[in-house]
């Protein structure tokens, strides 16, 4: 007979088993080489940023403190995701305990929504500079940037908290393979002998809530500098406004296309292979971590300049 008690979960089920690829073992082959290199390129290039940034007086300014917090968020992503998956696919280490899946699961669905925050802070930021240049200096402070900071992380936690919660606190009693490579709260869910309704429907509900809210408010943003912009009639003016604005709108490309793409998969699951979403789910922690700084430090001169200098 099952025990009911909510303290039996660990002892029914200490461990889960990461299922990554297993119907595709030469994927963990020739995925583990790029994906090793994509590691090493995102914690480099943004340690060499944030160090950059940290040695560089010149650049202590609350455009590159926001990207000093997007880079962070990247590290930590990565660090959470990438290295159990390369442990998968080089030593075959699948087993995850069970405090730290639901721990894997709380930091992706935090941190994601916490990036996306991020942009928007960054593109309200670019909106000042462009469309309110003379206040800027006096809108856009380090004040500002603390209370950014405060609110991406209370914002983010506590909306999102409740979905490692709610699955961690459901019945598992038995099923223990995650068809995944990554904790998704969707994958564990389903391995539950209990009704996951409530987790699936708060997921869904936070989902296009958070991250929709803040996509329509970033593209606003870029409507009203756009409009801006166009509106500049010194000759270079609306070149060197735009070019202010182009890595950070990069950036939102990397983060929101791969997401996208991701959201799209997954719904047409049935006509793809099931390995993809999995794929794409894995790169959506790796890749824009990896391009972010490249395309910052490419396309910004100071930060050309920080670089140079260390």
């Amino acid at each position: 007979m099952l025990p009911d008690s909510n303290s039996s979960l660990s002892a029914e089920v200490s461990e889960f088993l990461l299922n990554c690829f297993v119907r595709s073992p030469r994927w963990q082959l020739w995925l583990s080489l790029p994906l090793s290199f994509l590691f090493l390129l995102a914690m480099g290039a943004n340690a060499t940023l944030l160090i950059t940034i940290w040695l560089e007086v010149s650049l202590h300014e609350p455009m590159y403190y926001l990207l000093s917090v997007l880079s962070l968020l990247d590290m930590v992503l990565c660090l959470t995701v990438i290295p159990k998956v390369l442990a998968i696919f080089w030593f075959d280490l699948r087993s995850i305990s069970f405090s730290a899946c639901f721990l894997q699961m709380f930091i992706m669905n935090s941190f994601l929504p916490m990036e996306s925050c991020t942009f928007l802070a960054m593109a309200y930021d670019r909106y000042v500079a462009i469309c309110k240049p003379l206040h800027y200096p006096s809108i856009i402070t380090d004040r500002f940037v603390a209370k950014a900071i405060v609110f991406i992380l209370i914002r983010n936690t506590f909306i999102t908290a409740p979905i490692p919660i709610l699955s961690a606190r459901l019945h598992y009693c038995g099923k223990n393979i995650i068809e995944n490579c990554i904790c998704a709260n969707l994958s564990v869910s389903k391995l539950s002998c209990d009704k996951a309704a409530l987790n699936k429907i708060y997921q869904l509900i936070m989902a296009w809530t958070v991250l929709g809210s803040d996509l329509i408010l970033i593209i606003l943003s870029y409507i009203f500098i756009l409009r801006a912009v166009l509106r500049l009639k010194a000759k270079g003016a609306a070149g060197k406004a735009l070019s202010t604005c182009g890595s950070h709108f990069i950036l939102i490309l990397f983060f929101s296309t791969i997401l996208l793409v991701f959201v799209l998969t997954h719904m047409a699951k049935k006509k793809v292979s099931p390995d993809i979403p999995v794929l794409l789910n894995v790169l959506h922690h790796v890749i824009p971590a990896a391009l972010n700084p490249i395309v910052y430090g490419v396309r910004t001169r100071r930060l050309n300049r920080g670089f140079g200098n260390y």
